[in-house]
């Protein structure tokens, strides 16, 4: 009241210095132990991110085990470092990665979502169809082992097959979806998606049985998955025993194969021949292999020991301890795609990945069958490892589809449902 201004007493200064701080910005040091701090990883490190790397694993291996497995005897072919860097193989298999990158930008659901002539997916079937036609052409199509299975567009070689195996995979995944409601239906759940699948089979089945089995059981198995009624499913049992028959008698030689696949050394010099070397090289490695490149059977013994019968190498050369690690690459592989389908909240991306799962799992597994004599050979390669530029390009770009799927989870906790999502437990 007399004009003068107080200074600070004694208990303002000891309540100013004894006052907690303000909590201010975060620090640096928030992030060290001394300073600990809840830190969300889920979007660090998801289930993509080992998709990737276990993709990458089993490209890597395939690339050493193809380079092995096509070592000669000449002395003029020496093998290098920089030699199996700047190969045709790892060439294919850095194209494969980039695949599944670019698989894993895409927007999956503007590719599964659109209806009509809008949607890509018809597109892509359309496509396949007139690949698998033209691959029959002569002079289109190249015929190779007495099979004409590749085409070649300038510089591109790839399999019809291969395309159509996938695109038919994406197509059931879309039609499930679009037709959930009426996949009970004789007519919407069985006589359309397998007129449309059947046709792709059928022209398959002419050069490649084994994919066009694969592809059926692919197919129903989906089917059953997007709501197909189980009698209806049955229905197909005669139908497929029938085509089954017809694809045997259409070429005498898969007939020749099955008898040799009872009794492989009734003709060990004919039929038999690739089925003993194959066992051959399996039990010769036994537990720890004989070393990286040493097999034997390789050397002109094994036909097509780099693509169909690599495994045999790998058994050979890697042993016991080497076919369990593929083997359970694979298992993880299998799971880690699992666990992204069941995460999915929209009815094709499911679908799409139980296709995946089960190609990808079914053709491994009839691979090793093939391999080891308990199946008939066919031609059937092990994914991501056998050579072949086109299963492993498509393939990788599958599972960056899924890759996408993860991405997209990651980025939309909390989607809005959209009609393709899948129905609520009280439906």
């Amino acid at each position: 009241g007399n004009g003068r201004v107080r200074g600070p007493t004694m208990a303002s200064m000891v309540a100013r210095w004894t006052r907690p701080p303000s909590p201010g910005p975060p620090c640096a040091l928030d992030l060290c132990p001394a300073h600990p701090r809840e830190v969300d990883v889920t979007n660090m490190l998801r289930a993509g991110h080992g998709l990737f790397l276990i993709v990458a694993t089993l490209l890597v291996l395939g690339v050493v085990m193809v380079t092995s497995a096509g070592l000669t005897i000449d002395p003029d072919q020496s093998l290098t470092t920089g030699g199996i860097l700047l190969g045709r193989h790892a060439g294919l298999a850095l194209l494969a990665l980039a695949a599944m990158v670019l698989g894993s930008r895409l927007p999956l659901h503007r590719l599964l979502d659109d209806e009509g002539v809008r949607s890509p997916v018809l597109w892509i079937v359309a496509g396949c169809l007139v690949l698998l036609l033209l691959v029959q052409v002569p002079g289109i199509g190249r015929e190779i082992n007495g099979a004409r299975r590749w085409m070649r567009i300038g510089p591109l070689g790839f399999q019809p097959s291969e395309v159509a195996k996938w695109g038919l995979i994406i197509f059931l995944a879309w039609y499930g979806a679009r037709h959930a409601p009426r996949m009970s239906t004789c007519r919407h759940g069985l006589l359309i998606p397998i007129g449309v699948v059947g046709a792709g089979c059928a022209l398959i089945a002419t050069q490649d049985l084994g994919t066009a089995v694969l592809i059926g059981t692919v197919a129903c198995c989906m089917l059953l998955a997007a709501g197909t009624r189980l009698l209806h499913a049955a229905m197909l049992g005669p139908v497929g025993a029938a085509g089954f028959a017809l694809a045997l008698l259409y070429r005498p030689s898969r007939l020749q194969r099955l008898e040799s696949f009872m009794d492989p050394f009734q003709d060990a010099q004919g039929t038999g021949y690739q089925v003993i070397q194959s066992m051959t090289a399996v039990s010769g490695g036994g537990v720890f292999g004989r070393g990286l490149g040493n097999s034997v059977q390789k050397f002109g013994y094994l036909p097509e020991d780099t693509t169909d019968f690599l495994f045999a190498i790998i058994c050979e050369e890697l042993g016991i301890v080497g076919a369990f690690v593929v083997l359970g690459l694979f298992a993880v592989l299998l799971w880690v795609v699992a666990s992204i389908a069941l995460s999915a909240r929209h009815r094709a991306h499911r679908l799409l990945g139980l296709g995946v799962l089960l190609c990808i799992g079914l053709q491994a597994l009839l691979n090793v069958a093939v391999v080891t004599g308990l199946a008939p050979t066919k031609g059937i390669a092990l994914p991501l490892v056998s050579s072949g530029g086109t299963g492993w390009v498509l393939t990788a770009f599958m599972l960056g589809l899924l890759w996408s799927t993860d991405r997209g989870q990651g980025r939309h906790p909390h989607p809005r449902r959209s009609t393709a999502d899948l129905p609520s437990p009280s439906t």
